[in-house]
């Protein structure tokens, strides 16, 4: 006769951890769906701050060319192919160096223009037909070290002045009006060697340098162009 198959006691239900599983159950879905149908709320742009934030420049960079040919106008044209902009409509502007606006190398920023793009410049130029007038162009840059902060861009252009001359002045003119903006104490009738120190060491300017081009006219109309070109 086979053993008998012991039965197992009855288990009985916890009712009240039944009712605390059913009201968390319903209290996550009342939350769900609050969640789901709630609009969110729309954020709120102050007027005019970004309205127009597309045409600040993202991108420069600087070029330089030279142009010979018996029209004057003709050698600006040259001068431009030389610099590798002459197909752009350029549009000069004057001498914000825009906030958080990176510097790239020329052939990256050739790279970036199309034909007939209309292009924003900050734009020296020279012409001369007389032999041997020397003559040049530059554009001096000073950034602040606040890259919320705008800085300077300076155009300069003269006849007789050797490419350190020019380069000096284009420099300090940039890094002048950048210090007057920034607050910066010196002293005006003092050298540039000197003042650079001074803005470098107030913390304020983290970086100021020039790109210029210098050459000696030969009898034809001879133009220097010298360009920081923005990219948006």
């Amino acid at each position: 006769m086979a053993p008998k198959r012991k039965r197992r006691p009855p288990s009985y239900f916890n009712l009240d951890i039944l009712i605390k599983v059913i009201i968390y159950n319903q209290t996550f879905l009342n939350m769900r769906i609050k969640t789901l149908t709630t609009p969110k709320a729309k954020k709120v742009k102050k007027p005019g701050l970004f309205e127009n934030a597309w045409l600040v420049p993202k991108k420069v960079f600087f070029t330089k060319g030279i142009g010979r040919h018996t029209a004057k106008l003709q050698s600006f044209e040259l001068a431009l192919r030389d610099a590798g902009i002459e197909k752009c409509n350029l549009v000069y502007v004057s001498s914000i160096f825009p906030p958080n606006c990176k510097i790239i190398p020329f052939e990256e920023g050739i790279n970036e223009l199309l034909p007939g793009q209309i292009t924003f410049c900050v734009l020296a130029k020279i012409s001369s037909n007389e032999p041997e007038r020397l003559m040049g162009a530059s554009i001096g840059l000073a950034v602040p070290a606040d890259e919320y902060h705008y800085g300077y861009l300076s155009e300069h252009s003269a006849f007789g002045e050797n490419e350190k001359v020019m380069g000096d002045f284009a420099e300090d003119l940039a890094s002048t009006m950048l210090a007057t903006t920034l607050g910066i104490d010196f002293d005006p009738q003092k050298d540039y060697d000197e003042r650079r120190e001074i803005y470098r060491m107030s913390g304020k300017i983290v970086d100021t340098f020039s790109t210029t081009c210098v050459t000696r006219g030969d009898g034809l109309w001879t133009t220097v162009v010298v360009a920081a070109v923005f990219l948006l």
